[in-house]
């Protein structure tokens, strides 16, 4: 195994054409062990967005078939010398535990399941529930390493309020995500429809496959707005006057991380990675799945919000353990960990099988 001091030859998995929370994980954080000089490399599909947001240190390898996937991941990371291959998300660690070559790793960015993660040397686990919730024969390690807000790319200067047509007194709500089943979208423009005020306006960022149903819900309504996928999230973000989150399930939200770092107020639902993010933090946390609930809680913030004036509604969160460098220090001492159990292990049976065979 290299010494702590020697570079690393890394080797990401990720299998999405789109720009993501895990995805942005994966692709930050190869770009930041490039920059502390390991030699990165990501698999993934061929025209994925992931490649134009990698850094030039990073080498990019596009997979143009969905077939045989953990076989060519195996080949792939065995010809180029891994020393950790990390998967991103179900079907990609399914495909690393096929790297026997390397020390296999997966972020539980969504959650365990056995058939895509029991066979990995390792797993970052991005919140205690899921730490405290793996099976425990297990023989792999696993280790908490919370997930951080990557900066986005940056974009031209734009102006949501005068894009959306709002008055000066008007109370933007927003949220951030793809457009499915999980990020509750659906009971966000049902509760806001039921209960925000008259005025107030729902910009909804982000696509995916219930973009269809959505309009059906919003139901020519001008007061909620599909803008689809943006690249200007921090600053759209900066003209929210509520981020809401109205997620049926969610480990670890990026979107209620960036949205704690503009100073954005915070209205969740109380999945797993919300209720130990906002422990303790200024930010108000409803039941999952209750569109009712959540409609009331929504235009009580909204009340309590147009009674403060613009500069008393930014609010300051804890957020010191969600640290870029710190998190990716652990990250890289994590795989060292690996690397030794892996070689301890191997050891172990090679003294099993002397002993037997004398």
């Amino acid at each position: 195994m290299p010494p702590p001091f020697e570079p690393l030859t890394l080797v990401h998995v990720v299998f999405s054409s789109r720009l993501a929370g895990g995805e942005l994980h994966c692709v930050d954080l190869a770009n930041a062990q490039a920059a502390l000089g390991h030699r990165v490399h990501v698999i993934g599909v061929a025209g994925s967005a992931v490649e134009g947001a990698l850094a030039p240190a990073v080498r990019f390898h596009g997979l143009k078939l969905p077939l045989l996937r953990g076989w060519r991941v195996a080949a792939l990371a065995r010809r180029l010398g891994a020393d950790v291959c990390h998967g991103h998300l179900g079907p990609a660690c399914k495909a690393v535990a096929h790297a026997r070559s390397a020390a296999r790793v997966g972020t539980l960015h969504v959650g365990y399941k056995a058939h895509h993660h029991e066979r990995l040397d390792g797993l970052v686990c991005v919140n205690r529930a899921q730490r405290e919730s793996l099976p425990r024969t297990r023989e792999g390690l696993a280790r908490l390493i919370y997930n951080w807000a990557p900066e986005r790319a940056a974009s031209p200067a734009t102006d949501l309020r005068a894009e959306l047509g709002l008055a000066p007194g008007q109370l933007l709500v927003g949220s951030v995500g793809r457009l499915q089943q999980a990020k509750g979208m659906d009971l966000l423009v049902a509760g806001f429809k039921a209960h925000a005020p008259a005025d107030a306006v729902l910009a909804i960022l982000g696509e995916g496959p219930d973009r269809a149903l959505l309009e059906q819900l919003a139901a020519g309504d001008p007061r909620v707005r599909l803008l689809g996928f943006r690249r200007d999230v921090d600053q759209a973000l900066q003209a929210f006057d509520l981020f809401v989150s109205a997620s049926r399930e969610e480990a670890f939200p990026l979107a209620i991380l960036e949205a704690m770092r503009a100073g954005r107020p915070v209205l969740a639902t109380a999945t797993q990675g919300p209720v130990e993010m906002l422990a303790g933090q200024p930010a108000r946390l409803v039941p999952v799945g209750d569109a009712d609930g959540l409609g009331r809680a929504l235009a009580e913030e909204v009340a309590r919000l147009r009674l403060l004036p613009q500069e008393l509604r930014r609010v300051r969160y804890a957020t010191a353990a969600y640290d870029r460098s710190h998190a990716v220090a652990k990250t890289l001492a994590f795989y060292r960990d690996v690397m030794l159990h892996r070689a301890a292990q191997a050891q172990r049976l090679e003294d099993e099988d002397e002993a037997f065979a004398g």
